[in-house]
């Protein structure tokens, strides 16, 4: 199973492009703000620039950039500990938005 984040201007319209054009079946949806799209074993988050976590990340999100995957896990919490033991760089604290809990991790190869 995976799952990916997009960042994306219109939900609602992203929702119908997915569900409508590319045979995704709607998990949830919260009009204007975020949707969990599912298909076969990929799971698509669209969220609204500034809702969920990546509102608390210490920056703007936008289209086109702030894509993300998210690796779904039963203890989120000591997986953080032993990064940030081992010098991991987060964005911005754990939030509680429409996915669960989740804590952006940077990617220190990535400019």
């Amino acid at each position: 199973m995976a799952s990916i984040r997009y960042v994306v201007t219109d939900i609602d319209r992203s929702v119908e492009f997915y569900r409508d054009r590319l045979e995704f079946s709607v998990d949830m949806h919260n009009p204007s703000k975020f949707a969990a799209l599912i298909r076969d074993d990929l799971t698509l988050y669209l969220s609204a620039p500034g809702a969920g976590s990546g509102g608390t990340a210490g920056s703007n999100p936008e289209p086109g950039g702030w894509n993300r995957f998210m690796i779904i896990m039963k203890d989120i919490d000591g997986l953080i500990g032993r990064l940030n033991a081992g010098g991991a760089k987060f964005r911005g604290e754990i939030s509680e938005a429409g996915a669960g809990r989740a804590r952006l991790l940077e990617d220190p190869w990535v400019t």
